[in-house]
């Protein structure tokens, strides 16, 4: 019967480690990018009893895992069994041994037999183990860096938080991140609120929004927004896209400054469009706004939250860049393409991509929260923009793919309009001068490096 071994010294205080691992959120931070898994539901922590049911695919299956508690001793282990999943047997023992006052070691030990006996072991134990072999080191280097990012502020108050947007992408992670550190997190949904569920209401169509909901909280967090990259923009759609920004941002701007004492902060979203198209011009906070449709977008949601700065609420503007992630968005749109050897740069590929990785917008995010002097717009860009024809050429290099296919830029304005001229033949080359300013510690600066770890592609070596 197969037993899978990972252990990693954790530069952190095994009281922190453990109690990470029992808040609401932990496992879906551990999860991989790259695999398909969604927590369906979670009762209980870590003690005995508890139970978790996630879904996972793999290919055309869908499976549901339900795994129980037991063997829990505080600080120290607990262990997860599988009873209703795909192994026949599957016993994960999660070990936290002490190293000194401010280090501990996680040891993970999985006891499991595959299904369908020697058959089993001959179709897919290869590909079980070696995913185990990728898998952990992420889980244990995930544990590492974000306790290393809430041990920044340790001594900072636990914040109330809201998020408009906590369905998306980044929300959704953003919910997550936070509430490993030990912050409540609150969901703005546009349905009845469940009972319990830490929800407030809000129908930004209708202006809906009590502020009696918002009373008690120490931020809000602005995420919502139409997506612009999934329909051709006609006239309604782009009407639709600034609509779901601008109103939204206005209902909540204007909801805060109308009440007596509001949430101290507002962090809006916003994005590099602002730039417009620059060519190899850098830009920063501090340059004028581009032209087109996504300059004049984002100037306009940027200034829907004046009210609330006028009311005296520190108002945070985030330039967003690219956003990398295995587990959705345009990286994920991408893998399929160039995993069949279809990738190629677009038009003359000299157009500048400004980037940022999942796990550093959630930082630049905490950073905003607890940095009292952050205010006004800050690029949410790693420091190293790339060409279109550098990013195609790094993607390939990491999923070992040639890229020798080349779309035209005619062929992109004749399928897309003008959102294939703005969203891919067009870029800024910005550089984040507010985040270097504060000394903000960028786990993935270098493009190979989030590429690497958002598709499993880290080198043995690095593991």
């Amino acid at each position: 019967m197969p037993i899978f071994h990972h252990r990693s010294r954790i530069d952190a205080p095994i009281g922190e480690v453990f109690d990470w691992h029992g808040r609401a959120g932990a496992l879906e931070r551990l999860i991989p990018p790259w695999e398909n898994v969604r927590v369906i539901e979670r009762r209980g922590g870590l003690e005995d009893g508890s139970r978790t049911v996630i879904g996972l695919r793999k290919g055309p299956l869908r499976i549901r895992w339900t795994a129980e508690h037991r063997d829990y001793v505080a600080g120290r282990q607990f262990v997860d069994e599988q009873v209703e999943g795909p192994f026949a047997r599957w016993v994960h023992a999660h070990r936290f041994l002490p190293e000194g006052e401010d280090a501990c070691v996680i040891e993970d030990e999985i006891d499991y037999v595959l299904p369908y006996g020697a058959l089993g072991d001959w179709l897919m134990g290869g590909s079980v183990r070696r995913d185990l072999e990728r898998s952990f080191p992420f889980r244990h280097r995930r544990v590492a860096d974000d306790l290393a990012r809430h041990s920044l502020y340790r001594e900072r108050p636990r914040l109330k938080i809201a998020i408009a947007g906590a369905s998306g992408l980044v929300g959704t992670h953003l919910s997550a991140f936070l509430k490993t550190g030990g912050h409540r997190v609150y969901r703005l949904v546009r349905r009845s609120p469940i009972p319990g569920a830490d929800e407030i209401f809000w129908d930004p169509s209708r202006g809906d929004l009590d502020p009696a909901d918002l009373m008690g909280l120490d931020a809000l967090v602005h995420l919502s927004g139409r997506s612009i990259g999934s329909w051709r923009w006609t006239p309604a759609v782009k009407r639709s896209i600034e609509y779901s920004r601008i109103a939204s941002t206005h209902l909540l701007a204007e909801t805060l400054a109308g009440m007596g004492q509001p949430p101290p902060t507002l962090i809006c979203a916003s994005a590099i469009g602002y730039y417009g198209d620059r060519g190899d011009e850098t830009v920063d906070e501090g340059s004028a706004p581009g032209t087109g449709f996504l300059a004049d977008l984002c100037e306009r949601w940027e200034e829907a939250s004046v009210a609330a700065r006028d009311a005296g609420v520190r108002v945070v503007n985030l330039r967003i860049g690219l956003v990398l992630s295995g587990s959705g968005g345009v990286l994920q749109r991408m893998i399929v393409p160039f995993r069949l050897g279809l990738g190629g740069k677009l038009g003359g590929g000299r157009q500048y991509m400004s980037w940022i990785s999942l796990d550093d917008l959630l930082g630049t995010i905490l950073h905003a929260l607890h940095s009292d002097d952050a205010i006004g717009p800050i690029n949410a860009v790693s420091p190293q923009p790339v060409t279109n024809a550098d990013f195609t050429r790094t993607l390939g290099d990491v999923l070992r793919r040639p890229t020798f296919l080349h779309v035209p830029a005619v062929a992109l304005r004749a399928l897309f309009g003008e959102m294939g001229q703005a969203l891919f033949l067009e870029g800024a080359r910005v550089r984040p001068s507010v985040l270097a300013d504060a000394g903000f510690h960028y786990l993935h600066a270098e493009l190979e490096s989030v590429l690497r770890w958002e598709l499993g592609r880290m080198p043995a070596r690095a593991r």
